[in-house]
C-alpha cells in the first residue's frame, strides 16, 4: 500500500469511526459539548452530563469553529450546537472546518465549502487536506501542489505528497525524498531526507543516512549533525531523543540536559515527562529528577493536572505528586479535557468528570 493510500485508508476510518470524542475548538461559544453513543446513535451531551442533541447520528465528529460533521444514512453535514442542520447532509466524506473552510468529497471529487455549505471552491481534486496559514494542500492528476482559500493554485500541483504548513515552511516530497518549500512555492530546503516532520521552535527533525538529526529553515544542520536513532519535536523548550538505544533529552543548544538512560520516554507535557525504566513507568521533571517512581504499566501524558496510567490490567489517573486520584477501574482511560474524560468500561463508552464520578454512565 502506497504512502497516499495508506493516509487515505486511516482517514477514512476515522471518519468511519463511530463518536470519535475530539476536542471543542470553538473559543467565542462557551458551550463545550461532547459526544456520546446511545442504542446505536450519536449525540452530544455537555460537561454536566446533559443531553443537549439527541442521540439520531450513525457517525458524529468534535465541534469545530462552531460546526460538526455528522453523518446520517451514508450521507455527511453540519450541525450547530443546538443539533440544526446549517449544511444538510449531501457528501460522501466530510471533514472539520480549518480557517473558515471544510474539504468535502461529493461523487469521487473534492472540494470546499463554507459554513454556508455553498462550494467555494469546486470538485477539481483527487484528494485534499485542511487550511493552514492560508494554504491548502491539493492533488491533481497523481501531483501534489497548494491553493489559497479563493480556490486559486497558489503552487502548481509538481510534488508526489504534500502536508500543511508550520512556522511557514511545508513539507514537500520529490522522487521518494522530503524537502521544505516556502509559500511561493520556492524549495528553500531540498528534497534530500527520508523522513521530515513539521517545524516547531524553529527546528524540525529529519532522518537522513540511517540518522536522525535536527535542521533550522535554512536547512542547516543545527547543532547536533545526524547521529541519533530517534528525533522527536520540541515541546516545552525540550525534545525527546534516543542514541545507543536509550531516550534522553536535549534543550534547543543541542546540550542534553537529561542524559540518554531510559528505556522508554515521551515527550514533556505540563512540566513532566512519562518515562519507562526496566519494565515500569514512571515521571521526571525538567532537571532528571524522578518525581512519581516507576510503578505502571504504562502512562500517559499529564493534561489539566492529572494523568491516566494503566496499573494491574486497570486504567486510574494520578495527580502530579503521584496520587491516585480516581482508583484504576476502568479498561481504557484518556486525558481530560475541558474537565472531562472518556473512559470504557466492558466496551462502552462513558464521561468522568474530576472526582471519578460518571457525568454519562458508559454506553454502547
Amino acid at each position: 500500500m502506497g504512502k497516499k493510500s495508506i493516509f487515505f485508508f486511516i482517514c477514512l476510518t476515522v471518519l468511519a469511526a463511530s463518536c470519535v470524542y475530539r476536542p471543542e475548538e470553538e473559543t467565542k461559544q462557551p458551550l463545550r459539548l461532547f459526544t456520546i453513543e446511545q442504542n446505536g446513535k450519536c449525540g452530544y451531551i455537555d460537561k454536566a452530563g446533559k443531553i443537549v442533541i439527541n442521540p439520531q447520528f450513525d457517525s458524529a465528529w468534535g465541534f469545530s469553529e462552531g460546526l460538526a460533521p455528522v453523518e446520517i444514512g451514508s450521507k455527511w453535514g453540519y450541525i450547530d450546537k443546538t443539533g440544526k442542520f446549517l449544511i444538510e447532509p449531501g457528501f460522501v466524506r466530510a471533514f472539520p472546518f480549518s480557517e473558515g473552510l471544510a474539504h468535502v468529497l461529493i461523487g469521487n471529487k473534492w472540494g470546499y465549502i463554507d459554513k454556508t455549505g455553498k462550494l467555494l471552491i469546486n470538485l477539481h481534486f483527487d484528494w485534499t487536506r485542511g487550511f493552514s496559514e492560508g494554504l491548502a494542500p491539493v492533488e491533481i492528476g497523481g501531483e501534489w501542489g497548494y491553493i489559497d482559500r479563493t480556490g486559486k493554485i497558489i503552487i502548481n500541483p509538481q510534488f508526489d505528497s504534500a502536508w500543511g504548513f508550520s512556522e511557514g515552511l511545508a513539507s514537500v516530497e520529490v522522487g521518494g525524498k522530503y524537502g521544505y518549500i516556502d509559500k511561493t512555492g520556492e524549495i528553500v530546503i531540498n528534497p534530500q531526507f527520508r523522513v521530515v516532520s513539521g517545524f516547531s521552535e524553529g527546528l524540525a527533525p529529519v532522518w537522513a543516512g540511517g540518522r536522525y538529526g535536527y535542521i533550522d529553515k535554512t536547512g542547516k544542520y543545527w547543532v547536533l549533525n545526524p547521529h541519533l536513532d530517534l528525533a522527536g519535536g520540541f515541546s516545552e523548550g525540550l525534545a525527546c531523543v534516543k542514541i545507543d538505544r536509550k531516550y534522553g533529552y536535549i534543550d534547543r543548544t543541542g546540550k542534553y540536559l537529561i542524559n540518554p538512560q531510559f528505556v522508554y520516554a515521551f515527550p514533556f507535557s505540563e512540566g513532566l515527562a512519562r518515562v519507562r525504566i526496566g519494565g515500569k513507568w514512571g515521571y521526571i521533571d525538567k532537571t532528571g529528577k524522578i518525581i512519581i517512581n516507576p510503578q505502571f504499566d504504562f502512562a500517559g501524558g499529564f493534561s489539566e493536572g492529572l494523568a491516566h496510567v494503566r496499573i494491574g490490567g486497570r486504567w486510574g489517573y494520578i495527580d502530579r505528586v503521584g496520587k491516585f486520584v480516581i482508583n484504576p477501574q476502568f479498561d481504557w482511560a484518556w486525558s481530560f479535557s475541558e474537565g472531562l474524560a472518556s473512559v470504557d468500561v466492558g466496551g462502552k463508552r462513558g464521561y468522568i468528570d474530576k472526582t471519578g464520578k460518571y457525568i454519562w454512565e458508559p454506553t454502547k
